[in-house]
């Protein structure tokens, strides 16, 4: 593809970035980003460092002048969630992103930008790659697979860095400065059953649930935004109160940090029913577009007829499921106490997956308490062996703590009040970072998280703000020009 981004300022930023977008680097599969990477730490003359893992580390000496000053280590994740339209073909594993300039934001035809935590990426190598940036040493950490688990940060090797000042560039609100956030864990459910054959005289629907927001299953789960599990689920529950049905396959969702936006579900039905199913579903509609007309007016609910599949779920497993996932908490489970407006817990139902055999459920829990992350996730849990199906628990991640006395915390006001002339918030958000698991590695590391304004990430409609990327550009630089003397 041609040079988009090229004409956008910082251009060292934004034609690094727009690289990135063509190099395919879903979570699990960063093997082509990664090359690439080396190959830019190889082109810049630069040393660079993996781990058993293969997290990358290039690092740069000081520029003249700033010998003295303490290093610091620039950080982001080099995988990206990968959500498109139902309607888009898009490969992730080889199929670059198609990014395109609308008014002051960027963002990409139909699927995810993976401007998080590209843009990220892009500023911390910009500073490697630029001549005319005055910095301390600098090092920057570019870790994997941190949208599906945080993997690379959990098993982030413990002789990779030499700094002691982390700046985390995963934020998404500029003028705000991260120095904490919730802790994680997914817990995830299977049905295993043996599939009946559909009968012959029968006929067979695809119900669309569709046109919701989505969004990012930490920043967003707050904002009473609809899942398309859950509603698709509610109209199958009810469905099955007024005509016999046998579902085939329910699928939605992508990813355990994103709210479903869209969800799928092909059921089949004797003949006579025809008429009951469509005055049934047209109702429906209607009742979740009074319902959702506000949060969600582009909500829809299509059906169409389709050909018959070759199995069925059998009653049993299907009665179960349904029941399941109506009972299954989603969205805010509690707030904050003590800080106004942060939520504490929260719980996403984000995917639901039917092979011939198997249907797959994967929820996902934070919490910035760890009493209260793992009190939600064996709420689900219990809830998955009550039904009948087998869960599992991932590892989880932990909280970050914040420090409100962080040096380059305050470093970090007085540049940027100096700069833009008033002060910036001080947050800890709900959603997951890695700075928790990186100080973890690392006792003793002084960090920080700041980032440009980005907006419904973890969906096709993410984007990330130009004229905020400029101005977060240049805050960095300023920072790295006001790095203490070592001690």
């Amino acid at each position: 593809m041609g040079n988009i981004l090229g004409n956008l300022e910082p251009k060292i930023v934004w034609d690094i970035f727009e690289e990135i977008t063509q190099v395919p680097r879903p979570s699990k599969r960063e093997e082509k980003i990664i090359a690439w990477a080396i190959n830019f730490a190889q082109k810049h003359g630069l040393e660079y460092k993996q781990d058993k893992l293969g997290n990358l580390v290039i690092k740069k000496k000081a520029t003249s002048g700033m010998e003295n000053r303490k290093g610091v280590v620039l950080q982001g994740h080099l995988d990206m969630v990968c959500e498109k339209n139902s309607d888009v073909e898009h490969d992730f594993l080889n199929d670059p992103i198609k990014p395109y300039v609308n008014g002051d934001w960027v963002q990409a035809q139909g699927t995810t930008l993976g401007a998080d935590n590209g843009i990220g990426v892009a500023m911390s190598l910009a500073v490697l790659a630029s001549q005319d940036v005055a910095h301390p040493d600098v090092e920057v950490l570019l870790t994997l697979d941190e949208e599906t688990g945080l993997t690379g940060a959990q098993q982030l090797g413990t002789d990779l860095l030499e700094n002691k000042i982390l700046i985390n560039l995963d934020s998404e609100e500029e003028g705000t400065f991260i120095i904490g956030c919730a802790g994680g864990i997914n817990t995830s459910g299977s049905f295993y059953y043996a599939s009946e054959p559909v009968q012959p005289n029968y006929l067979a629907y695809k119900v669309a649930l569709k046109g919701l927001k989505g969004g990012h299953s930490g920043l967003e789960i707050n904002d009473g935004r609809g899942n398309a599990i859950k509603l698709l689920n509610r109209f199958l529950w009810n469905l099955s109160k007024n005509i016999d049905f046998n579902l085939a396959s329910f699928d939605g969702g992508n990813a355990h940090n994103a709210i479903p936006r869209e969800a799928f579900a092909t059921i089949t039905f004797h003949q006579v029913e025809e008429v009951k199913f469509h005055t049934f579903a047209d109702n429906f509609r209607q009742i979740l577009l009074n319902e959702w007309k506000t949060k969600e007016p582009n909500i829809e609910l299509a059906y169409e007829k389709v050909e018959l599949p070759d199995y069925a779920l059998n009653k049993e497993i299907q009665k179960k499921l349904l029941g399941l996932i109506y009972v299954l908490p989603h969205g805010v489970i509690r707030y904050s106490p003590d800080v106004k407006g942060l939520v504490q817990t929260s719980t996403n139902l984000a995917v639901i997956k039917t092979s011939k055999d198997e249907i797959f459920i994967q929820t996902s829990q934070r919490s910035s308490l760890e009493t209260e992350k793992f009190d939600i996730a064996n709420q689900v849990k219990i809830a998955f062996e009550l039904a009948g199906a087998f869960p599992k628990q991932t590892a989880g991640y932990p909280s970050w703590q914040p420090n409100i006395n962080s040096p380059i915390l305050e470093v970090a006001k007085n540049t940027f009040s100096n700069l833009f002339g008033y002060e910036p918030k001080i947050e800890i958000i709900h959603a997951g970072l890695e700075c928790g698991l990186i100080g973890e590695k690392y006792p003793g590391m002084d960090m920080i998280s700041f980032g440009p304004n980005l907006k419904d990430v973890h969906s096709p409609a993410e984007r990330v703000q130009i004229s905020s990327v400029k101005n977060i550009w240049n805050f960095l630089l300023e920072v790295l020009k006001n790095i203490p003397a070592k001690d």
